[in-house]
């Protein structure tokens, strides 16, 4: 596909999709290997950036020896240069020679503290080597410099996640709320930790957290049955009687929404489908409820 492409046009296509934040792996190292390998002083002021492109690409492809040539060329134009070394490190991560990544990370911090991506690499390799206590405290050091970052707030509340601390964690995504108010699966998010932490204070709140993401989004299943959950914990509690009814109704009420989106979803299903036999049944509550619990494994985008 890519053989035909001129270098200038191979030169190109790559400054498009680096231009358009695409990473296309597979494609920038073909179009590297057909078009441009024999042809890098052609590339001018492009060179190196089509390097560190390719290098990448390399890396996500597994083609250790194509990224170690072009690490190569990269050091030897910028040895001092604190993205060439950072690029080392990615390299010796790939390798799994996750010591000597974390030796050249920390010399780039001792550079530049305010180094972001060679402090979220830290936090990666920590994290990879099951070190979640000091992945956690690099975060938080993190944080300190960089607050609004929404993607650390979430990775540290997935850290705090796996060492179960659930206050912490819930701490971390309200955070994340703050950026994104309108965000359904952060409500959602929320609210699950809430309920897992448990007790009637968390129950309660977490009904809130699930009841706005109803709000925000009428078909998050997921949100509909954690409201559920938490209305009939409270239906069946000490609670004041008037909390207790309301709590009952609001309970049916997302019941019946379940029951509504599975049922569609099945009869949607039902039609589309090609080589069913027979006629088929309506669902059946069981069957909604079976539908609804397939769809509790929704993940944060």
């Amino acid at each position: 596909m890519y053989e035909d492409l001129s270098w200038s046009e191979a030169k190109d296509l790559l400054r498009k999709w680096r231009d358009d934040n695409e990473r296309k792996s597979d494609e920038v190292v073909q179009i590297f290997e057909y078009c441009l390998a024999d042809k890098i002083k052609k590339l001018g002021t492009e060179r190196l950036i089509i390097l560190e492109q390719v290098f990448v690409a390399a890396l996500d492809c597994s083609r250790i020896k194509l990224a170690e040539d072009c690490i190569r060329v990269l050091i030897s134009e910028f040895p001092e240069s604190l993205r060439v070394m950072k690029l080392k490190a990615m390299l010796l991560e790939a390798l799994e020679r996750y010591d000597d990544a974390l030796d050249v990370l920390e010399s780039i911090i001792k550079k530049d503290e305010t180094n972001a991506a060679a402090r979220k690499r830290k936090v990666a390799i920590l994290k990879a080597k099951g070190q979640i206590s000091d992945a956690i405290k690099e975060l938080c050091d993190y944080l300190k410099k960089f607050m609004s970052d929404q993607e650390a707030w979430h990775e540290l509340c997935n850290l705090y996640l796996i060492e179960g601390d659930f206050t912490k964690a819930s701490f971390c995504m309200e955070e994340v709320l703050l950026h994104n108010p309108y965000s359904h699966l952060v409500h959602q998010r929320i609210g699950d930790i809430r309920y897992t932490i448990g007790g009637q204070e968390n129950i309660e709140i977490a009904k809130s957290y699930y009841a706005q993401a109803v709000k925000l989004n009428g078909n998050n299943l997921r949100a509909l049955y954690g409201l559920y959950l938490c209305c009939s914990h409270i239906a069946t509690s000490k609670a004041q009687v008037t909390k207790r009814k309301e709590a009952q109704k609001l309970a049916t009420w997302a019941m019946s929404k379940i029951f509504d989106i599975t049922n569609k979803s099945s009869k949607q299903q039902q039609k589309s489908s090609k080589t069913s036999t027979g006629n088929n049944k309506n669902s059946t509550d069981i069957e909604a409820l079976e539908a609804a619990f397939g769809n509790l494994d929704a993940k944060l985008n």
